[in-house]
């Protein structure tokens, strides 16, 4: 499978950026994780909206769902212009009705996903993990039957997180914060934590994403190193993994 960062900033898209956006492909299928600000534009230059087969959702904060609408109205515009109806599934929690029933529109169907159990979308199959934020959110731990992923998406430094990621093939971490600094009330982790998780873990390679927009984030895979001696890689647009 082949996974590429689409966007990555935490909180907002810096100038020409994308918030947290992932395009993971195999045998034909996309699968996009999360949908920030920006990410549609982004996307766009690595795949056509129409080829997207489905999107899951961490959760509903903006900077992960603030172009679910645009790309509702893309599908929208989309079926015009082809004369043909197609529908997007886009995968969310209901722990907040509210926001899971704008998943639904004239060319997408919000699909409720079960936290509590394994969900197979095309070749992917996918358990989740409960995260350290404000509101509900949930990491995944995905596998096509061959390669493993774990994204944390948001959340603050929790040991669940190791035995979650073991022996995973890519690890990609909220790494909002610096290693002198504290997440936690936040929701988010630190450089520090990240590479923790990835030592004790025992993965193959780490990507430090959510990025923060201040100080040299150069720095944060220099930190993570000192707990991580494994492969570490800042997130950036276009950035691809593939096994």
């Amino acid at each position: 499978m082949k996974l590429t960062v689409i966007g990555f900033w935490g909180g907002y898209p810096a100038p020409n950026g994308a918030t947290s956006s992932y395009l993971l492909e195999k045998d034909d299928f996309s699968l996009l994780i999360d949908a920030g600000s920006g990410s549609l534009s982004k996307l766009q230059t690595k795949k056509h909206v129409m080829d997207i087969d489905a999107v899951i959702l961490s959760h509903y904060h903006h900077d992960h769902v603030a172009d679910i609408g645009v790309l509702q109205y893309a599908w929208l515009v989309q079926s015009y212009l082809r004369e043909t109806k197609e529908i997007l599934p886009i995968y969310g929690h209901t722990e907040d009705m509210a926001k899971f029933e704008t998943l639904t529109h004239e060319c997408t169907e919000g699909v409720a996903y079960d936290p509590s159990e394994t969900l197979k979308i095309g070749p992917f199959s996918i358990t989740f993990q409960p995260t350290n934020h404000p509101v509900p959110c949930y990491g995944m731990r995905i596998t096509d039957g061959e390669s493993v992923i774990v994204y944390t998406a948001d959340t603050s430094y929790k040991e669940e997180w190791v035995s979650f990621s073991k022996d995973a093939d890519l690890l990609i971490t909220d790494c909002n914060f610096y290693a002198d600094q504290d997440g936690s009330n936040a929701g988010h982790m630190t450089s520090k934590e990240g590479g923790m998780i990835a030592a004790k873990a025992n993965v193959d390679e780490l990507v430090l994403s959510h990025l923060p927009q201040y100080r040299d984030t150069r720095d944060l895979v220099h930190e993570a190193g000192e707990q991580f001696t494994g492969k570490i890689r800042l997130a950036e647009e276009g950035l691809t993994w593939e096994k």
